[in-house]
């Protein structure tokens, strides 16, 4: 069976954006791109809550006419190419290879055809949906040295306690730290 993953940066407190939604705040650095191209290497399908999906289908298609950086150019073709699914009650159709769907049970039929890893980069929302579902199978969170105060929790307030296992711990460049959790 196909494992889902869930890929995000987070501040030290526990934030994956800034009050006003900016997330200006995470660096991709050589070793975090490195990883980063790696995961996504193993993934064959990109998935997204609506959100997610409106920043990512809002700069990936063109970055080229956007940014010089590296990592945004090495990556751009691979998104471009990768089968997406958003998961969405409001939104009825998207382009670049993305399918739309609209409740977590057809992410679970995903899961059961055969096929790679599904790649669930960024959010709060949809992973906490999969995770109550026993869809999510690992987190993993690259926490940056950056202390935002308010914004977006990654873990939405009144979740049951859950106990987890790490899987790995390690720094990424002097910048980022990335911790690897398995939920099964």
């Amino acid at each position: 069976m196909r494992r889902i993953i869930h890929f995000v940066h987070t501040s030290l407190d526990g934030f994956i954006e800034g009050p006003n939604g900016e997330f200006d705040w995470a660096v991709m650095t050589g070793k975090l791109s490195k990883y980063s191209l790696g995961l996504v290497g193993q993934a064959d399908t990109f998935l997204y809550g609506r959100v997610v999906w409106e920043m990512m289908s809002g700069y990936w298609p063109e970055v080229e006419s956007m940014s010089t950086h590296e990592h945004d150019l090495a990556f751009a073709p691979v998104w471009r190419k990768t089968p997406k699914v958003v998961v969405s009650s409001s939104l009825e159709q998207a382009d670049w290879n993305t399918t739309v769907v609209n409740t977590v049970e057809a992410v679970g039929e995903l899961k059961q055809q055969p096929g790679g890893d599904i790649l669930l980069t960024g959010g709060s929302t949809l992973a906490a949906s999969l995770e109550d579902s026993g869809l999510l199978d690992e987190r993993r969170i690259v926490v940056h040295p950056v202390l935002l105060g308010a914004g977006k929790r990654l873990f939405p307030e009144n979740r049951k306690r859950r106990s987890v296992t790490l899987i790995e711990s390690r720094p990424l460049d002097e910048h980022a730290v990335l911790l690897r959790h398995s939920l099964i």
